[in-house]
């Protein structure tokens, strides 16, 4: 007669490998998700074309190894050759680990330069103690970078600004600079020489921290400004991790609006002819509405509670009585 064990060690054994196929499982689609945001990125801006020689910026951070690691697992099923070039810019940050990063890549079999320069004494001398450092040292990295560019032969320069970054700025710019300005994913550099990539520009960072986790990347942190939490980026990303973890999906659709822009809804006249436009009597299908009931949808609150019956105006007794009032 058979009979069944029903010992603990074999009754729990199944159990036991669950949680390793469940984390198996969820890198798996990660992986396959941050390799599909970069294509689909690469591909809807045409980042990368054939026989490109691509100059991955490497600082040691989490982003840029991320940035490296997909580009490279990308390379192998691309159906376009270019090559790439890791290049680090050691700004002589006191304690800055140098042999990690040219030992990371060797062991990765990437070509790789390293770029010596003593940005970091200048921006401590220049910078006062307290302010901000990101403007001065940025502006003297991009200068390096787009000489080295040059020397190596680059046609791209790829940066591993990430999906957040690019909502991070649009904000700093809104409420410190007065703009309407973001991150773009593909720009001519400014002294118009070189063309600059953001591959990771669909990528959340929270997916960068468990691929660089997962791949136990040697993260170098940043001495310079990396610490300074009084920066104005700093207090911007708490509030959109906050807001993040309050209203899921919200941070999804704001990265999703800078592709949807609609000039004639804004008040930019250099974007517009508001000056000019005129009524023509023509039936325009993408004109404005006076009442356009998506706005209104957009608007709505789902948790607000419903107004009571003597309070409630629908939109049509709001058309009607506009119309017999004569009104538009």
């Amino acid at each position: 007669m058979q009979t069944t064990d029903t010992s603990p060690s074999s009754a729990t054994a199944p159990r036991s490998a669950d949680p390793e196929r469940r984390a198996a499982h969820e890198t798996n689609k990660l992986s396959k998700r941050l390799h599909r945001l970069v294509g689909q990125a690469i591909n809807d801006y045409a980042m990368i074309e054939d026989g490109d020689r691509v100059m991955v910026c490497l600082s040691g951070g989490k982003d840029s190894y991320g940035l490296l690691d997909i580009l490279l697992n990308l390379q192998q099923r691309a159906p376009i050759k270019f090559s790439l070039i890791a290049v680090n810019l050691d700004q002589k940050q006191p304690g800055f680990p140098a042999h990690i990063l040219p030992e990371y890549l060797k062991s990765r079999g990437v070509e790789f330069h390293i770029e010596n320069q003593d940005t970091y004494s200048v921006v401590k001398r220049v910078i006062p103690e307290g302010d901000t450092m990101c403007s001065l040292c940025s502006r003297l990295r991009r200068g390096i970078l787009y000489r080295v560019a040059e020397e190596l032969g680059a046609t791209k320069i790829a940066l591993g600004h990430h999906r957040d970054d690019f909502l991070g700025t649009v904000f700093l710019n809104m409420f410190f600079g007065g703009k309407l300005k973001g991150m773009p994913p593909k720009l001519v550099s400014d002294n118009g020489r070189h063309t600059v990539i953001r591959p990771l520009a669909y990528v959340p960072e929270t997916d960068l921290e468990r691929w660089a986790e997962h791949r136990q990347f040697p993260i170098i942190p940043c001495t310079l400004c990396g610490s300074q939490e009084n920066l104005q980026r700093v207090q911007i990303k708490r509030m959109l991790r906050e807001w993040d973890k309050q209203h899921p999906g919200r941070i999804d659709n704001m990265h999703r609006a800078f592709s949807h822009v609609v000039p004639s809804h804004l008040m930019d006249r250099a974007l517009f002819p508001f000056e000019t436009i005129r009524p023509t009597g023509e039936v325009n299908p993408q004109g404005d509405k006076a009442f356009d009931e998506d706005e209104e949808d957009a608007c709505a609150t789902p948790t607000a509670p419903a107004l009571p019956a003597e309070a409630s105006i629908s939109l049509a007794a709001l058309r009607r009585t506009a119309t017999e009032s004569g009104g538009g």
